[in-house]
């Protein structure tokens, strides 16, 4: 047997088992070297003016300047938030094409036999970001003045009162179907491409109900909506008044983490450039104010640890899909 020579192998083998991630800029790969050379497409998979759009835009500006290059936003509403995730499985895992990971792109491929993706395999994991403050909230002059009233018109009229969420099988549709399951009730679904259009509707007379995230904020804050309980452990700081579902007697906290992912077998020196400028802009002031404004909570992973946390998620959305019985076919 040939001994390798002192000191060569050791040095070699820590090379070739160090992620690429650990490695000095002076060892990334040629690529993640030249890497950005143009401007980078950042796809929302919702229409403009809503809490995650705001957000992913103060971040994307923040991060462009860390890099020397624009990050371009592209909405793409529709399908229940899952045109970007479709996108990515086309795209070229250049650096130059990433969206938002939200939890519907890992629950999907449990809802349906058609074909569609590997929650874990088929993408790169960048970084963990945020998630949602998620509520009901009803029209101003609705007759619902509180969660009871709520509850006790849809006793009463089992399926006539209708909500809206932001797409079939999206996180809060789903966190809504069960709440209503517990409570033995029984209401219409009214599904949007996205939370402000279910908060357009209700301004308009035309649901009775948004159970959606922070959209409705500046409604209420307004006047024009009144907020009925919010999903998250512990009262919003904004709305101290209103109570959360575990103090309405309903075990359940909901905010949907959600992060940015890009094309499966990205070079790890271009992951870990994205991670680092996001990571900066995330924590910065100015994506902070905005966090602040939607009331979103703080959800930072790094890219390790947000693949760990898909891994986890992966298992436990699979699980509740099958429990649930859900289906899109």
């Amino acid at each position: 047997m040939t001994r390798p020579t002192p000191g060569l192998w050791p040095r070699r083998a820590a090379l070739a088992l160090a992620p690429a991630a650990l490695l000095s800029p002076l060892a990334r790969p040629a690529l993640a070297q030249a890497w950005p050379a143009r401007p980078i497409r950042l796809m929302v998979p919702w229409p403009p003016g809503g809490s995650a759009d705001a957000q992913l835009r103060s971040l994307a500006d923040q991060a462009g300047r860390a890099l020397g290059q624009t990050v371009l936003v592209e909405n793409r509403s529709g399908a229940r938030g899952l045109l970007a995730a479709q996108a990515l499985l086309q795209a070229p895992p250049d650096g130059y094409t990433i969206a938002q990971q939200h939890l519907s792109v890992l629950r999907h491929p449990f809802m349906t036999k058609a074909r569609s993706w590997d929650p874990i395999e088929d993408f790169s994991q960048i970084i963990g970001l945020t998630g949602w403050l998620f509520g009901v909230a009803v029209k101003a002059d609705s007759p619902y003045k509180s969660w009871a009233d709520y509850v006790a018109a849809a006793k009463a009229r089992p399926g006539m009162l209708t909500f809206s969420t932001s797409g079939i099988g999206t996180t809060n549709h789903l966190a809504m179907e069960d709440i209503l399951s517990r409570l033995g009730l029984q209401m219409t679904h009214v599904p949007f491409r996205g939370s402000n259009e279910g908060v357009t509707a209700l301004l308009g007379g035309q649901i009775d109900s948004v159970a959606d995230s922070s959209a409705w904020v500046p409604q209420v804050e307004a006047g024009q909506c009144r907020l009925l309980c919010v999903w998250t452990a512990e009262r919003s700081k904004r709305f101290p008044e209103v109570p959360t579902l575990r103090e309405l007697g309903i075990d359940l906290v909901v905010t949907s983490p959600y992060g940015l992912a890009g094309p499966k077998g990205m070079d790890p020196g271009v992951v870990r450039a994205l991670h680092d400028a996001m990571k900066s802009a995330l924590l910065g002031p100015e994506n902070t104010a905005v966090r602040e404004r939607w009331d979103m909570p703080l959800a930072y992973l790094d890219s390790e640890s947000y693949r760990n946390f898909t891994v986890q998620r992966v298992a436990y959305e699979r699980e509740m899909v099958a429990r649930l019985n859900l289906s899109l076919d």
